[in-house]
């Protein structure tokens, strides 16, 4: 008789992959809107304060996040032809275009 094999266990994946783009785009967004000075806001406690300031800087800065906007798609768009888009690995993380 043979031996029973044990089951196999998958282990969880040890790195994880950061779109360089996307974070980048992302930094931009919260530098333009003023999400931290609105964050400190409502958690101060005043909602309508934090509220108050991401919508004056979205107003106010309409022309730069719409850049910005346009600027990662066409980025994306180009990125999408590479077969291997990995930009940088440090250790478990890989920075990806």
């Amino acid at each position: 008789m043979a031996p029973r094999r044990k089951a196999s266990r998958r282990r969880p994946r040890r790195s994880f992959n950061i779109s360089a783009i996307e974070a980048g785009t992302a930094l931009s967004l919260a530098s333009s809107t003023g999400a931290d000075q609105a964050a400190q806001a409502m958690l101060k406690g005043n909602i309508a304060g934090g509220i108050k300031v991401l919508q004056d800087n979205v107003v106010k800065n309409r022309q730069k996040i719409t850049a910005t906007l346009a600027g990662a798609f066409v980025a994306k768009s180009l990125t999408k032809g590479f077969g291997n888009s990995v930009l940088a690995k440090l250790g478990p993380i890989r920075v990806k275009a």
